[in-house]
């Protein structure tokens, strides 16, 4: 048995789960990385998953594999779903989970504690419809497209986005007829200073 581990299972692909407890999952992961038999030392992939069944927890599922073993785990940390909605970050672990955290984080809303830079990564850092993965969330959103659209353009995408991304979305015909110009000569809008701390 893994430890800090609650229970092991089978999935039906034959693949070992385990689940563990959320105040040992730092323990454990760093346990299935260093421990020499073990070595975890690929994370292939962080995702979350939500149950509509109000009894069945949201679960937080990690994907290690060892490479020198060939062996694959799924780990997983069940949330209530009226609980905290956070976990330890793995990314002192695994570089790699930076934007795997983020993903969940914008996606379902669970905030992993120790990330370096968490914010959102899909929907630009100001949306405010929530959070597009949860079961809560609408088939077709809370705002129409032109609100949605509205409300991205307001949030100044010349200044966080590179110049490739902007033309990504100007091919969309998404973007206003001042920043479109500006595209096709090569140039950016004038971006404000950020504000600065007295």
């Amino acid at each position: 048995m893994i430890p800090g581990a609650l229970r092991e299972a089978v999935a039906r692909d034959g693949e070992t789960i385990v689940y563990v407890p959320r105040e040992h999952l730092l323990e454990t992961m760093t346990w299935l990385k260093e421990t020499p038999g073990q070595e975890y030392d690929y994370l292939v992939d962080v995702t979350a998953v939500e149950f509509r069944d109000r009894e069945r927890p949201l679960e937080v599922v990690y994907f290690l594999r060892s490479l020198q073993r060939k062996a694959d785990l799924r780990v997983k940390v069940e949330l209530e779903s009226a609980g905290e909605l956070s976990v330890d970050s793995v990314v002192g672990l695994w570089r790699g989970a930076d934007w795997l955290e983020r993903e969940v984080y914008d996606m379902f809303g669970i905030t992993f504690t120790g990330h370096p830079d968490l914010r959102r990564i899909l929907m630009w850092e100001t949306y405010a419809e929530g959070y597009p993965l949860r079961k809560s969330f609408p088939l077709r959103g809370r705002f129409s497209r032109a609100e949605q659209v509205r409300q991205a353009l307001n949030a100044n995408p010349e200044a966080h986005y590179s110049m490739e991304e902007l033309s990504i979305a100007e091919a969309g015909g998404d973007l206003p007829d001042d920043m479109r110009e500006r595209l096709r000569r090569g140039e950016r809008g004038v971006i404000p200073e950020p504000p600065r701390n007295p």
